[in-house]
């Protein structure tokens, strides 16, 4: 019969640490800023849990006597804003600044696209403008 009980405290707290944490806690609303852009918070949500129960048995026939107990604990940290310009620009803002270099090098991942990106459209632009300098030089 003890078995039962810890298994409903088990499902019971695990229940409650359900409701407190969902999808919206760790990406949060929207929030729109009059020029158009978007930031949406990011969080860190930890939790932890635990349940125990013991059992004793009872002077009287029958059942024996149970104690048990569960608890648990939840964290919540903000950690980045992503902000989406009325472009489609997408940069993230973190909270605290990054500890490691690994952290700094995958910061740095969407400046080095952008960068590139707007290379390869310039070589491009130059490419284009020097082809049609060519075609027109050879007519002549």
């Amino acid at each position: 019969m003890s078995e039962g009980l810890i298994n409903n405290m088990m499902d019971t707290t695990l229940e409650k640490v359900r409701e407190m944490v969902d999808v919206s806690t760790i990406i949060g609303d929207t929030i729109k800023l009059d020029n158009g852009t978007c930031i949406i918070p990011v969080s860190k949500v930890s939790y932890g849990f635990v349940s125990g129960g013991s059992e004793f048995p009872n002077k009287k026939e029958g059942d024996n006597l149970f104690g048990g107990g569960s608890s648990a604990g939840v964290t919540l940290a903000p950690v980045a804003f992503l902000s989406v310009s009325p472009n489609g620009d997408v940069k993230i803002l973190h909270v605290e600044p990054a500890s490691g270099t690994v952290d700094r090098v995958i910061d740095m991942v969407p400046e080095v696209f952008d960068k590139v990106g707007s290379l390869i459209k310039k070589s491009d632009k130059s490419s284009k403008k020097d082809d049609i300098s060519n075609k027109s030089e050879s007519k002549e």
